[in-house]
């Protein structure tokens, strides 16, 4: 009787266990975050602005390789210069001189083409980097905003990999997915959308003659 009731005792006791695991199971939701991330109209246009900013950059780069190129043909004409035997000795050790001084400018704007590259280089790394942090803090706060009014314990990127390349989530049933959700949340603010100018199509100029 007594080997019964311990019996009995266990039953009920992993019985009311498995209750109360399934009681307590936490509510797990899943979202994709790089799309999410690439979905989001601040993300797109941050990456307008840095396009912008690098293709200003490039501009100025544009500009110091065209002040060298200058340097280097007028460089070049003051060494052919300097070798002519029909002018005079003095003359041709002054031009000389003046090839000297342009091929010194050249080296210069030579360091300074290769510190603007780094410094570029540098500022964009950086302004990338800050943007992306701003914006993955945003879409974290809204994510925790909204899954803890659902109830959401925890919320799982199914876009994650391992420091390998291999996928954190190895599978998922499709239940649970956020994902549209954040992103029609955090996109509800976003600014309209200009469209392009329309392009003239050239047939079209050609028959209104």
């Amino acid at each position: 009787m007594k080997k019964l009731f311990a019996v009995l005792l266990v039953a009920l006791t992993v019985a009311v266990s498995t209750t109360a695991m399934a009681q307590t199971a936490p509510k797990v939701g899943v979202i994709d975050l790089k799309k999410v991330f690439d979905g989001y109209w601040k993300t797109k246009q941050a990456d307008v602005n840095l396009k912008a900013q690098a293709s200003e950059l490039d501009k100025q780069r544009k500009t110091m390789l065209d002040a060298y190129e200058r340097l280097n043909g007028e460089y070049k004409k003051a060494l052919d210069t300097a070798n002519d035997q029909a002018v005079s000795a003095d003359e041709r050790e002054k031009r000389k001189k003046t090839a000297e001084a342009k091929l010194m400018e050249m080296r210069e704007v030579e360091q300074s083409v290769q510190q603007f590259d780094r410094t570029a280089r540098t500022q964009l790394m950086e302004k990338q980097r800050q943007m992306r942090d701003n914006i993955l803090k945003e879409i974290k706060d809204a994510i925790a905003a909204k899954t803890k009014a659902a109830g959401y314990d925890l919320i799982v990127d199914s876009a994650a990999e391992s420091s390998n390349g291999t996928p954190v989530v190895m599978f998922w049933n499709g239940t649970g997915d956020i994902t549209e959700v954040i992103l029609s949340h955090i996109n509800a603010n976003a600014p309209p959308v200009t469209p392009a100018p329309a392009t003239p199509d050239p047939a079209d100029k050609g028959k209104s003659k």
